[in-house]
């Protein structure tokens, strides 16, 4: 089953029985089969004489298209005068047949998961394009406009811009190839809370949630394919949005900033131990001190008693 977008009668010619006819159809359309089937409906039979594609996804007929004696020409020109400018016009970069797709722009830090596979999440997002919607094909590209996969939106345009933590797309169609950026996952905050969650028994052997993980994990991250914000999970948690949270796994300092881990923040059960610390290693500097002092003191001693040993035994030469 296949759709046709647009028809169009262009001419027709009653003396030869004869017409030209124009269509807008979805790919893989039998336009031979529907030419058959018009004449079934018009009790007169009917076949195709001739075929012309025009348009092909974002490729049409003007200054783009190109025979295959172009292609063989800016080859033997690049092999001959070793100059690129023939065959960069003739062979085009994919992106061009991307062009028609919603953009959302990707931080470097991200390209590669994808590249293996990984899902987009909110936090790797830069930059997005307006008209996003669920379900909708879009493409993921680089800061440098280069495409790295075919996906499948699962937030639109206004969930983006108001959450903090989801699932934005699902990977359809990886481009480009592995490791052409630097592999930069599980280096984050909230990549290293989670190794941390996981041995402390909080998260079972695959990160997900269980009975005993803390609340606010549960709330940002329990359900990824729902979009969760920070200042959601601050009201429901009833903590201050200018202060951050030293009873859960998460902190929150602002609602504009994202969420740092509670680990990194000092507690006030730590500081007076530190306090203690400090106060110790004072001590011991104050303590080194004095002994270079006493040896000092020591070294002086012995000098000026070498000093009035030699003394009296010139007197008693004399």
């Amino acid at each position: 089953m296949r759709t046709i977008y647009e028809t169009k009668l262009l001419d027709y010619d009653e003396k030869r029985d004869m017409g030209i006819f124009w269509l807008s159809c979805e790919a893989g359309t039998y336009v031979r089969t529907m030419c058959v089937h018009i004449g079934y409906v018009l009790g007169c039979g009917a076949h195709m004489q001739e075929l012309r594609r025009v348009r092909s996804g974002a490729l049409k007929e003007d200054e783009t298209m190109v025979t295959m004696h172009d292609v063989k020409d800016s080859q033997w020109y690049f092999e001959k005068y070793n100059d690129e400018n023939y065959l960069r016009r003739v062979i085009m970069p994919l992106e061009i047949l991307l062009t028609t797709y919603p953009r959302v722009v990707v931080k470097d830090t991200s390209v590669n998961a994808i590249c293996y596979g990984a899902q987009l999440m909110l936090p790797g997002v830069l930059r997005y394009e307006s008209g996003i919607e669920v379900g909708k094909e879009i493409i993921l590209m680089t800061t440098k406009g280069e495409a790295i996969a075919l996906a499948i939106a699962h937030m639109t345009t206004s969930t983006i811009a108001t959450c903090d933590h989801g699932i934005v797309a699902k990977t359809k169609r990886v481009i480009m190839e592995r490791d052409v950026y630097e592999r930069k996952w599980k280096l984050g905050p909230f990549a290293k809370k989670k190794e941390t969650l996981k041995t402390e028994g909080k998260l079972d052997k695959f990160g997900r949630v269980t009975e005993s993980t803390p609340e606010a994990w549960k709330l940002l991250f329990g359900e990824p394919e729902k979009g969760t914000s920070i200042n959601a999970v601050a009201s429901k948690l009833g903590v201050s949005k200018e202060l951050p949270q030293t009873n859960g796994s998460v902190d929150h300092k602002k609602a504009s900033k994202k969420v740092e881990e509670s680990a990194e923040e000092e507690s006030e059960e730590e500081k007076p131990a530190k306090k203690a610390d400090k106060k110790a290693e004072k001590v011991k500097e104050k303590e080194k001190k004095k002994e270079k002092k006493d040896k000092k003191k020591d070294k002086k001693d012995k000098k000026s008693k070498k000093k009035a040993s030699s003394d009296d035994d010139d007197s008693d030469d004399e």
